[in-house]
This record gives structure tokens, sequence and C-alpha cells, in this order.
């Protein structure tokens, strides 16, 4: 499965097939949401909370992927994320694109 964020594949035609998209949402440890909450006040990375995002992109990514995989597609193109805060300490995180077929 190709994945990109642009509108084409260089070298590659190819219908599309539809929207794609996967989503979850995530959330810290209670000692690790109050650790990151001291750090806040020292400043530096949130490494916690960074690690978390890492994390539910990577979900995000492997549910649109497998969206994708439904409808029979070869790549999925113009990929976008967005996160937003679900509460403290928890955010939810989206992967959309096109899935695409090649020709």
């Amino acid at each position: 499965m190709i994945l990109v964020n642009t509108d084409y594949i260089t070298g590659k035609e190819f219908e599309m097939l539809g929207l794609v998209r996967g989503s979850t949402v995530q959330s810290k440890h209670l000692g690790n949401d109050i650790a990151q909450a001291f750090k806040t006040m020292v400043g530096g990375e949130l490494r916690a909370y960074n690690e978390m995002l890492n994390e539910a992109r990577a979900l995000a990514t492997k549910r649109m992927v497998e969206d994708a995989e439904k409808l029979g597609a070869d790549a999925v193109v113009n990929i976008r994320y967005a996160s937003s805060a679900i509460m403290q300490g928890a955010a939810e995180v989206i992967a959309y694109g096109t899935a695409v077929k090649f020709i």
C-alpha cells in the first residue's frame, strides 16, 4: 500500500475509490498525566504525550489502511491528520485520505 500526502503518485494513473479514514482516542495513565503537569511548570518536551500521539497516529493510519484495503485500493493519496482534545490527557487523532486503484 502506497501512502502519500500529495494528490498524485509520479508515473501512476489511478481511479478514485473514495474517502477512507481511521481514528482513535488515546489517553495516558493518570501517573503520567500528573508527571506531565509538573513538567509544564519547568518547560521542555512532554515525552509521555509525544509518545501517546505517535501511537495514536500510527493506529489511526493502520485503521485508514484497513479501510482502504476493504475497497481494494492500491494506495491512499492526499493523506491528512487531525487531532482534538477530548478531555484532560486524552486526544482523538484521525487520519484520512482518498483511496485509489491503479489503472
